[in-house]
């Protein structure tokens, strides 16, 4: 286990250039060619601030009635979980062990309802979540408040060779969760109101995440009873998914430690906080 946990340690400190768990943050936007050659070339996460401190958005979109007044004619995909963790691994039922990976509920509705279940959410009852992946800001919020904010970061752009393929518009709360993935694109991540805490693995981890192939459910929700049910996909779709809870219970700890001592034994993985006003590259 030494010599694994050595190696670790070289890799890291060869493609982050430190062996710390520290991420680099940024008091300004960088150059092109400096952003390229220590942040996009090694595969090295930064924070940066005052990257987007021009934005209306930062003033304006904390405002409930500016967003739900701005959106009032707007409908927007709103996803619903009965705990805030969508895109997650459950039990498949409530008295069954075997895990499936459920997605969460999606409906269409009016931009002020969906901000309302948002703001009003409830874990047990109820926890909503505006996350849809697929350009959504450009598709469901940039004709009210695509004036807001830039429609891309200058000097990311040019450093990526490349406009963003999406920009997506995330609004949650603080009971929303988004369990251990992987992405295989290119990240900004910024932070216009509030703030996300992140758990980082370097892609030479990618070993410890145990991926594994679950089956596909997804949630059901009456409106009438509350209620939700897990509806497994007919027919048998399989999603390789990370096995690992980062943050198991005390309950289920040493179990889990027990399942998964590649990541519970493993070098830490890099922590952040990304606060309103910054912007996370990974």
């Amino acid at each position: 286990m030494k010599e694994i946990e050595s190696l670790w340690d070289e890799v890291r400190e060869l493609s982050l250039g430190t062996s710390s768990t520290t991420i680099d943050h940024l008091p300004s936007p960088p150059s092109p060619l400096h952003f390229l050659r220590n942040y996009v070339s090694p595969n090295k996460p930064c924070i940066i601030s005052n990257a987007i401190t021009h934005w209306p958005a930062l003033f304006l979109w904390p405002n409930v009635s500016y967003l739900s007044h701005s959106l009032c004619h707007s409908s927007v995909s709103l996803h619903l979980t009965p705990h805030g963790r969508a895109d997650s691994l459950v039990p498949s039922t409530p008295t069954h062990d075997s895990l499936c990976f459920a997605s969460a509920n999606v409906q269409r509705v009016p931009f002020p309802r969906a901000l309302d279940c948002v703001l009003n959410s409830q874990p047990g009852k109820f926890v909503a979540y505006l996350q849809q992946q697929n350009d959504c800001f450009r598709t469901e919020y940039s004709a009210a408040l695509g004036s807001d904010c830039d429609a891309h970061i200058g000097w990311a752009t040019e450093a990526l060779g490349c406009l963003p393929e999406a920009v997506n518009l995330w609004i949650g709360n603080h009971f929303s969760e988004t369990s251990f993935h992987k992405d295989h694109y290119e990240n900004l991540y910024a932070v216009v109101s509030g703030k996300k805490h992140f758990l980082l693995l370097p892609p030479t981890d990618v070993h410890r995440l145990y991926i594994r192939n679950y089956p596909a459910a997804q949630y059901s929700y009456s409106e009438e009873d509350g209620e939700f049910k897990l509806e497994m996909e007919d027919p048998v779709r399989y999603v390789p998914w990370c096995s690992v809870n980062p943050y198991p219970s005390p309950e289920a700890k040493e179990s889990e430690m027990a399942k998964f001592p590649l990541y519970f034994d493993g070098p830490k993985p890099f922590e952040c906080t990304v606060n309103a006003g910054e912007v996370l590259y990974l």
